[in-house]
């Protein structure tokens, strides 16, 4: 005689939450390789190219350096190291977040002078709003997390 299956229960409310450290490894690391995805796509008299976000300018470099910042808060909480009570982590993170989003509609915005004749954006530089946009989520919902 088959059991029927035992549901599943549902998710407490500390895993809902412990879900913002998952999120911010994970757009820290989506951010950070954001840099070398192309930004700006044009084709001429010849084969469609790109140009990477590491080419840019500092702001692309600076998007990279954001990320990777974001991964060294997750690496150092990971390692028992936390910042000072009076620097909540959370904030932090929102602020590089915020600071990350700055940089990338900067450059969705305003193309580089010597990218003059490209016809459009490439993903590469949708995927690094969207990674910063989650980063900032993130922030938030360890925010919730600290409470």
């Amino acid at each position: 005689m088959a059991r029927a299956p035992q549901p599943r229960p549902a998710r407490s409310f500390e895993q809902i939450w412990g879900l913002g450290n998952q999120l911010t490894w994970v757009s820290g690391l989506i951010l950070a390789l954001s840099s070398f995805m192309g930004w700006y796509v044009g084709s001429g008299e010849g084969p469609t190219t790109s140009v990477i976000g590491w080419h840019t300018g500092a702001l692309g470099k600076l998007v990279f350096f954001i990320g990777l910042a974001v991964l060294a808060l997750v690496a150092l909480r990971a390692a028992g190291i936390e910042l000072p009570a009076t620097v909540p982590e959370s904030l932090v993170v929102i602020a590089l977040g915020a600071l990350a989003t700055i940089f990338v509609l900067i450059r969705l915005i305003d193309v580089p002078d010597e990218f003059f004749g490209w016809r459009g954006r490439g993903i590469g530089i949708f995927i690094s709003l969207l990674a910063s946009l989650a980063v900032i989520a993130a922030g938030l919902l360890r925010a919730g997390e600290e409470l």
